[in-house]
């Protein structure tokens, strides 16, 4: 029978320095630094199902390699050699292939090619293409983030998560946004149709006739949307579609709308209106959060089916086409579910300041 006793793990003072670089280092694979915090946990004290937990992974996996580390010190936490045939490329040499990447630039270009840090390691092409795909190094690519500097960022969270996975009684939760300067656009030439083996085209250039912009407000529950549509967004409109909820909204139903800092929903004339109109609250989301209100989910939508490929050779037909479009989704709505709650996406966010923190960024 197993051992109900985890084994206690005591740790020499180089081989916490290796561990605690193996968990540092941009350069090590994730498997071996999360094997080397289990370690590093463990020779703390805590029980296997506490790292489990802190860790996010199985018990069985914290015991396997607290045992592996026991029984076999360092070399136990590196993976066992499979069969197969034997390798050509050396520990070193991938090693060098990887800091290079992640740590320099060549001369004259941004970033890394396969060519390019081939020559410079003298490996092939194909070599430092499974090195990198084996890594996880995508050195062509480029996302873009940013994280809140809201000093209330944390206050805002709670508030608007709890909204959507504990709504109130008695009430309507809508997230309420705006999407504009949306363009009518019209391609130059006919747009020629999808042929077997060959995919729909269209000409790269187009003419403008014109924008529009559409404020939205999702319901969560049911997933329906109320939308209208205006040539501008100021102030005016923001308030004419605030009353175009309340004409759409039950009297007996409080209503609560997640919607973002713009200086637009802070007007004196809205503070006005408001104040007439008790039965409305508004949530703001954090600045630099748009991923928190739920109707950006639903934009995605309308952009990728009905706008991005659309032409249209006046606002009114754009407009046409987007109320068409609303009208479909509200004959058979798909509410987007939250599930994150508060505390998760804190503690992620937490996570990855850590790690950009300890790379040295």
């Amino acid at each position: 029978m197993p051992n109900p006793v985890a084994a206690a793990v005591v740790l020499e003072d180089d081989e916490r320095e290796q561990l605690e670089r193996w968990t540092r280092r941009r350069t090590s694979a994730q498997a071996l630094a999360q094997r080397a915090r289990i370690v590093l946990l463990a020779a703390d004290g805590r029980k296997n199902t506490e790292i489990a937990a802190e860790l996010g992974v199985t018990r069985g996996m914290a015991a396997k390699w607290r045992a592996r580390f026991v029984e076999h010190r360092l070399d136990g936490l590196t993976d066992e050699p499979r069969p197969g045939r034997p390798r050509t490329v050396t520990d070193d040499k991938v090693e060098e292939v990887i800091v290079k990447t992640l740590e320099t630039a060549p001369k004259h270009a941004t970033h890394w090619s396969t060519r390019s840090m081939a020559k410079e390691v003298g490996l092939t092409q194909s070599a430092v293409s499974r090195i990198w795909r084996a890594f996880g190094l995508q050195p062509h690519r480029q996302e873009t983030w940013k994280l809140s500097k809201d000093p209330l960022f944390v206050d805002k969270v709670r508030d608007v998560v709890g909204l959507y996975l504990n709504p109130p009684e008695r009430a309507v939760v809508l997230c309420v946004d705006e999407k504009s300067q949306i363009q009518a656009l019209d391609r130059t030439a006919p747009i020629l149709p999808m042929l077997p083996g060959v995919p729909e085209r269209a000409t790269h250039d187009y003419k403008r006739a014109g924008t529009s912009s559409l404020y939205a407000a999702l319901d969560i529950t049911s997933g329906k949307v109320i939308g209208a549509l205006h040539s501008r967004h100021r102030a005016i409109e923001f308030k004419q579609f605030l009353q175009t909820i309340d004409r759409e909204v039950p009297d007996d139903l409080a209503v609560h709308l997640v919607l973002d800092n713009s200086s637009t929903h802070k007007t004196p004339a809205i503070q006005r209106w408001l104040a007439s109109h008790p039965r409305f609250v508004l949530h703001f989301t954090p600045t630099s959060s748009s991923w928190l209100n739920l109707v950006e989910r639903w934009f995605a939508e309308l952009t990728t089916k009905k706008l991005r490929r659309g032409a249209h050779r006046s606002v009114r037909a754009l407009n046409t086409d987007i109320r068409a479009w609303i009208k479909t989704w509200n004959d058979n709505p798909r509410p987007f579910v939250w599930t994150k709650t508060a505390d998760q996406i804190l503690e992620s966010i937490a996570r990855y300041c850590t790690r950009i923190n300890d790379s040295g960024h």
